[in-house]
């Protein structure tokens, strides 16, 4: 089965490229690229492409752990200012100016862009290398997921700094600290491209052993979060969104995906994040883990947002430092008492060495009985990023912003569907603002609600509102629009003074 670990078993991956993949790993872009004399005596089979291409999706490690540290953390869902002692994430939940050397935004920069860089090589060679894959279906393949996945860690940085660097094919060190920042416009039309190109020419379904490889369907949903996202307002920033109002490609996407009838409503949501159940009917597209193997690579997400004293209270050795970022009362509050989905997701309180946790904290993917018994980073569980439950929402919300394509019974239809598997009961003439509460309950702890709050223009609102009613600490800075985005890493802006501009309010 194609699992996280390099797509089936990441120690497969020859030395020689292992190698070459460790020495471009830096922390900022200037990185130095493979040499053409290298490259050109390691790429010399089929099968070195294929894990050139394995190498590219294991550039998809961290990802979870960024959606719940820069969006999960970002948000109303988690009040996290202070637990005691100073911790990474602190300025992020609270809005500090100073956060360019975070070492959770610097993150999210060079790993981004390392996998960037990774897709750039295997690109390049398949143009100049690509007749040794003999297989013309194959090498097509090769590059619709190299594409696929380029297209996504650039999405990934669009969304979380605005303006980046365009960088797409291999470069040197030298041309590295030349290249600019490019307008979010044309970051957009790179991805856009790719993934029309993916969409075109990624296969529909994988046999067993490729299972989890980036499929047509896949394509189709990040297409539609990028149109989303794209017609999302610009807040006078340069942002993610350009108010480009492209509602109507996005629900093409969608619907494409759900008449396809390969997916499915689960009907119970824990079954959908279970350990046994990989791979379900829900999962359009997921990055796959398996633990036990050497070198590591199992996930951490699943442990990130709860507290040591957690697991150790239920005689779990789990020990890493983590401390409890609790879940927003905003939030807790706004459950119904019959909604199953709280209990799956939130634990609410907790008792260990005869000391009561009343605070609560998202568990949503941890399993007691699968614990990790050596590694507390080396969980077997798939992180899903794209579910048939977004996608059906997603549609909604197409409805209800592109006013094309579908009506009010539409958006009720999907949204009851939802409610009846939580247990509550059915609602008529759902409003925007309802449709946002109902995936803010849906997807906690999933890394989406920041996205969520920019891209429906209502961050300006609901963020200010909530800290005023939330921060009984005070700790919290003033919210203001220039925080939708991060800074820049310092690291970055040191590497050349001056190629870059810091973005606005930091």
């Amino acid at each position: 089965m194609l699992r996280f670990n390099a797509m089936k078993k990441l120690h497969y991956i020859y030395p020689a490229l292992a190698a070459l993949l460790l020495t471009a790993c830096t922390k900022d872009l200037n990185q130095v690229p493979i040499s053409a004399a290298t490259t050109a005596t390691f790429y010399t089979q089929t099968n070195d492409f294929l894990q050139a291409s394995n190498a590219v999706y294991s550039a998809l490690r961290n990802y979870p752990d960024r959606q719940l540290n820069l969006s999960e953390t970002r948000s109303d869902n988690l009040y996290a200012v202070s637990d005691g002692g100073v911790r990474d994430w602190e300025g992020i939940n609270s809005f500090h100016k100073t956060i360019a050397s975070n070492p959770y935004v610097s993150e999210a920069w060079s790993t981004n862009y390392n996998g960037i860089y990774r897709a750039n090589v295997l690109l390049d060679q398949l143009k100049t290398n690509g007749k040794i894959v003999t297989d013309v279906s194959l090498r097509t393949r090769l590059e619709a997921e190299a594409k696929f996945l380029r297209a996504f860690f650039y999405f990934d940085l669009v969304r979380f700094f605005g303006k980046v660097p365009l960088v797409d094919r291999p470069v040197t060190a030298l041309e590295a600290q030349e290249i600019p920042r490019n307008s979010v416009a044309e970051v957009y039309a790179l991805i856009l491209s790719d993934l029309q190109f993916a969409e075109k020419n990624l296969p529909e379904v994988y046999a067993a052993a490729d299972k989890g490889r980036a499929t047509r369907w896949a394509a189709k949903a990040a297409l539609a979060l990028v149109y989303m996202t794209r017609s999302g307002p610009t807040y006078g920033i340069e942002g993610p969104g350009l108010g480009v109002s492209e509602w109507s490609q996005a629900l093409t996407q969608l619907n494409d995906i759900i008449s396809s009838n390969k997916f499915s409503l689960l009907p119970s949501y824990a079954n959908i994040f279970s350990f046994t159940n990989e791979n379900n009917a829900e999962v359009v597209f997921d990055i796959q883990y398996a633990n036990g193997l050497t070198p590591v690579v199992g996930s951490t997400f699943a442990w990130l947002l709860v507290p040591d004293s957690y697991f150790l209270a239920n005689g779990k050795a789990v020990q890493g430092g983590l401390t409890i970022r609790p879940v927003a009362t905003d939030l807790l509050n706004s459950y119904d008492a019959k909604d199953t989905r709280k209990a799956f997701s939130i634990q609410s309180g907790f008792t260990y060495n005869g000391v009561a946790e009343t605070n609560s904290f998202v568990k949503k993917y941890v399993d007691l009985t699968k614990v990790p018994a050596n590694n507390r980073l080396d969980w077997p569980i798939n992180f899903i990023t794209y579910r048939y439950t977004d996608i059906l929402m997603l549609k909604a919300e197409c409805i209800l912003r592109g006013n094309s394509g579908g009506v009010q019974a539409d958006v009720d239809a999907i949204v009851n569907q939802v409610r009846t598997r939580a247990g509550l009961a059915a609602v008529t003439n759902v409003t925007f603002a309802q449709l946002l509460q109902e995936r803010r309950r849906e997807f906690v702890g999933e890394g989406s609600r920041w996205h969520d709050l920019v891209r429906s223009g209502l961050i300006e609102t609901i963020i200010p509102a909530w800290i005023t009613a939330e921060d009984v600490q005070k700790k919290m800075q003033p919210f203001q629009k220039n925080y939708i985005i991060y800074p820049v890493p310092q690291t970055e802006l040191d590497a050349k003074p001056g190629l870059y501009t810091q973005n606005a309010g930091y």
